[in-house]
């Protein structure tokens, strides 16, 4: 007696066109236009997974350097992360982006330290 798969094969199909529902025409309901639609899709995600990572922290950076000109208009970025390395002050650029949009007092207490190294 042989041994049919249609259960396995009904599974996988509707896996895929589960993961497809919210395409438009034949890429949600086909399972062959489905399934490329869907692979491409996972290869969009992985590749923004890393993507997203260097976007934060140019955003980071960028939050960084408008607090610093704001709290001091002779330094940049550039210098005031070299101010700190000389400092002793290793805060990543996750914190300091936050410090610099929600207690600006903090922030510009650290910049005061990396001012002072640097001098």
């Amino acid at each position: 007696m042989r041994v049919k798969g249609g259960t396995v094969t009904h599974r996988r199909h509707k896996k895929v066109l589960d993961a497809a529902k919210g395409y438009y025409d034949r890429r949600s309901k086909t399972f062959k236009v489905a399934k490329q639609a869907v692979d491409k899709a996972n290869q969009y995600a992985t590749r923004d997974r890393h993507n997203r990572k260097r976007n934060f922290r140019s955003l980071w950076i960028q939050r960084i350097n408008a607090g610093v000109r704001a709290v001091d208009a002779d330094l940049n970025y550039s210098k005031f992360i070299n101010g700190l390395t000389l400092a002793g002050i290793e805060v990543d650029r996750k914190v300091l982006a936050d410090l610099a949009v929600n207690e600006p007092e903090a922030f510009a207490a650290i910049v005061g330290k990396a001012k002072a190294a640097m001098a």
